[in-house]
This record gives structure tokens, sequence and C-alpha cells, in this order.
């Protein structure tokens, strides 16, 4: 009787492991994005100045920094 159960647990056990160490490597799927993304630049002094390329803010002088969106 003691042999049986200790057989049924150990193949159930070998099962679960050999079902658990799956060996297939996962397919990752790369998906386009179709938008574009638009790089904006702003003073932090004055938020309602805005350009497409860094430079400086035509009212103070100050340096733009890219705008991020979250």
């Amino acid at each position: 009787m003691k042999n049986s159960i200790l057989t049924v647990i150990l193949i159930a056990s070998l099962a679960i492991t050999f079902s658990a160490c799956n060996n297939s490597t996962p397919q990752n799927k790369a998906v386009e994005s179709t938008t574009t993304t638009k790089q904006v630049y702003t003073c932090t002094m004055h938020p309602e100045v805005h350009s497409d390329k860094p430079g400086d803010c035509p009212k103070c002088g100050m340096k733009l920094v890219l705008l991020i969106y979250s």
C-alpha cells in the first residue's frame, strides 16, 4: 500500500515538474506603431512658447526643454 502511494506521488510530481518546464521560447510579436512622435520644445518660464527643435526662448533667452507628455 505504501509503495503504491509513493509511486502515485512520484508520478504526479514528475508530471507537474515536466509540465512546468516548458522549453519553448516565447515568440515576440513586434507591433509597428503607425503614430509618429513629434518632439515639442518649450520654455519653462513661458509655457506658451513651443518649437519643433531645441533652441532659445524668444521672450527670455532661456534654453527650450523637451516637453514630455505622460
